[in-house]
């Protein structure tokens, strides 16, 4: 997605730190005065739902490969970098399957 020119520095900031610490996406979205602009909702869902997505990934993978995965967790963990990157310069990161879901589910519009 594009840039919206009413997004503030505030609101990139909050969206960036969603994706690799996700409990503040989860504080974002209890605070009512950040829930309710569209570009922190954006990236506080999408993150909460991409961050159970890797770690079920690295869950899976440590179950399958007796351990190893944890051993990769840390550097599957540096994915949650580039949509907080993007997030930050102002843009509505698209995660494939990520996006396509809360948009389906009607978390975010």
């Amino acid at each position: 997605m594009t840039f919206t020119p009413d997004t503030t520095s505030d609101d990139k900031l909050w969206a960036a730190l969603g994706y690799p610490i996700p409990l503040i996406a989860i504080i974002v979205l209890l605070m009512e005065e950040k829930k309710s602009r569209p570009f922190i909702k954006f990236h506080a869902v999408q993150s909460i739902v991409f961050n159970i997505a890797i770690w079920a990934i690295i869950l899976i993978f440590s179950a399958v490969t007796l351990g190893f995965g944890a051993i990769c967790a840390p550097f599957l963990w540096l994915v949650t970098l580039w949509p907080a990157i993007d997030s930050y310069s102002g843009k509505y990161t698209e995660i494939p399957v990520v996006t396509n879901l809360i948009k389906g589910q009607g978390w975010v519009n």
